[in-house]
């Protein structure tokens, strides 16, 4: 059996408030999480709607039906925080915690490193606008 080779592509979220303030968010600033359920060592492929890199060490998946799925990696995986992307091969049709994941970067198109998943926890993010620091 051929293993099924897929890309997935992270993009920053870039949110502009009109507060005013001039200071960006960190690229890497990684939303609390409250743990939804027990960890999960699969979840279907056909599910995950989209994957947010949020660290070198920290990926949300959302799957069908707005559920969000964190992974921490066991150890952080360079250069992923920073690029935002990366790939996995598998033939089965899910995505499992022993699966192992490549970094892809983008100038020059090259392969980076490569690490091994972790559980997918499902989570419950917090807001955006719940930051204790900017209320008052």
């Amino acid at each position: 059996m051929r293993p099924i080779v897929l890309a997935i592509i992270s993009a920053p979220l870039i949110m502009l408030g009109a507060s005013g303030d001039a200071r960006a968010p960190s690229r890497n600033t990684v939303p609390a999480a409250t743990p939804a359920g027990k960890p999960q060592s699969c979840i279907p492929i056909q599910s995950i709607r989209e994957s947010l890199v949020r660290s070198d060490s920290v990926i949300d998946f959302r799957t069908n039906g707005s559920r969000v799925y964190r992974v921490t990696l066991p150890q952080g995986c360079p250069g992923l925080g920073f690029e935002r992307r990366f790939s996995y091969a598998t033939s089965l049709s899910q995505l499992c915690s022993q699966d192992i994941i490549t970094v892809f970067s983008q100038s020059p198109p090259m392969r980076g490193a490569s690490c091994g998943l972790a559980p997918f926890q499902p989570v419950t993010l917090a807001p955006p606008n719940a930051d204790p620091a900017k209320s008052g």
